[in-house]
């Protein structure tokens, strides 16, 4: 039976409505880019930063209180209403909730040990459970007065992805009759740190796949989709999963898991490559990531389909990065793109002689039937590829 994506909420570094995210999307806005300092070595980094007030707790779920749930919390609040909806049908026990997320609430724990180190104390409100990596579906579930199977997956930057494979088994395997599925991530100096650490932060908006690229920009964000087997104008086409174990923390050269990830959503969709309008590329701007990506993206689908990274507008919102980028390809879809327009590839045009030619949008094309691919890749190997599209 087939899974559509009924509603979406979405909050980024381009906005906190559906409405303003396609806009500053379509324009190419950066406008959400900002410079961040406060890292170990000295240097300075662009961070995807939200900047509208995020909803404050209520006070029964004080001890999930953080960042990363009010993050999670403002797109939530975006499908709220369609979620009771459901829930009055098919009851809260049958709404499964499966949220990503690579940071949960370390950002509350970091400032409970500054605190610690330079006050001697932890501050009063702190609970340990608040940086719990499995506590973002919790929350979510408890949020929407849900009572359903509920748990988190963090898997790196293909986290959110996964959640979607993970919700089409359990509504495969009746254990649910719809499903909540994203991601959250909010910014903190764990992952600011460690990245810098690798050497793959830069210093300035990030590049993909420029001969001058110097590295990732980070972002925050939360995008949650209600997905139901009731017809809607977005369906869920096809998932595919391979996880090849290559290395730590560099991609595959070959790039034989993305590719494997990229054919198994394609036969599940049960399209060809030629039938996929656009595709939303992992497209990190690090060395690496981008020489493998367009190996890939010129085997499977050769230089014509029509591509782009989105980090350079939001960052890389690492365990919320799947579900982010696949909510971009909704808006795209939306009848809210009334002339249905594809963004533009933000970079500086330089081309890599090195990587083979693919077809980086300039933000001039549109799409007709509506067959979109996105890309989530990540550390370890695990490779996740997400085919949706108009029903």
């Amino acid at each position: 039976m087939s899974v559509f994506l009924s509603e979406l909420g979405i909050v980024n570094a381009l906005g906190s409505s559906k409405a303003a995210v396609l806009r500053r999307l379509l324009e190419g806005s950066r406008s959400g880019m900002a410079p961040y300092t406060d890292l170990l070595t000295g240097r300075t980094t662009v961070v995807g930063r939200v900047r509208e007030s995020l909803p404050t707790l209520p006070a029964n779920l004080a001890a999930f209180d953080c960042r990363n749930n009010r993050l999670l919390a403002a797109a939530l609040d975006q499908i709220a209403p369609a979620v009771h909806a459901v829930r009055e049908t098919v009851g809260a026990h049958r709404i499964a909730v499966l949220i990503g997320t690579s940071t949960s609430g370390i950002a509350e724990g970091e400032n409970a040990i500054e605190s610690l180190q330079r006050q001697g104390r932890i501050p009063a409100a702190f609970h340990y459970r608040q940086q719990e990596i499995g506590m973002a579906a919790e929350f979510a579930s408890r949020y929407l007065g849900l009572t359903g199977v509920r748990y988190t997956i963090s898997t790196a930057c293909s986290s959110s992805a996964n959640a979607f494979c993970s919700a089409q088994r359990l509504l495969d395997a009746g254990r649910c009759d719809a499903a909540i599925v994203g991601g959250a991530d909010s910014l903190c100096r764990l992952t600011l740190n460690g990245f810098d650490s690798l050497e793959s932060l830069s210093p300035e908006a990030c590049n993909p796949f420029s001969a001058n690229r110097r590295g990732l920009n980070i972002g925050e964000g939360a995008c949650v989709f209600l997905l139901t087997r009731t017809p809607a104008p977005v369906r869920l086409f096809g998932l595919g999963e391979s996880s090849d174990g290559y290395h730590l923390s560099a991609p595959d050269p070959e790039g034989r898991g993305a590719e494997a990830a990229i054919r198994a959503a394609l036969a599940a969709a049960q399209v060809e490559p030629g039938d996929v309008e656009y595709v939303n590329l992992h497209g990190t701007a690090t060395p690496k990531n981008d020489d493998m990506e367009s190996r890939v993206m010129a085997r499977v689908f050769g230089a014509g389909t029509p591509c782009s990274s989105t980090k350079p507008v939001i960052g890389h919102t690492l365990g919320a990065a799947g579900a982010q980028e696949l909510g971009l390809c909704w808006l795209l879809l939306d009848d809210a793109n009334e002339q249905r327009r594809l963004p533009p590839h933000l970079w500086d045009g330089a081309k890599d002689p090195r990587l083979p030619d693919i077809n980086l949008t300039r933000g001039s094309e549109s799409w007709s039937r509506g067959i979109f691919v996105s890309n989530s890749f990540a550390f370890g190997g695990s490779n996740t590829s997400v085919a949706i599209g108009r029903a």
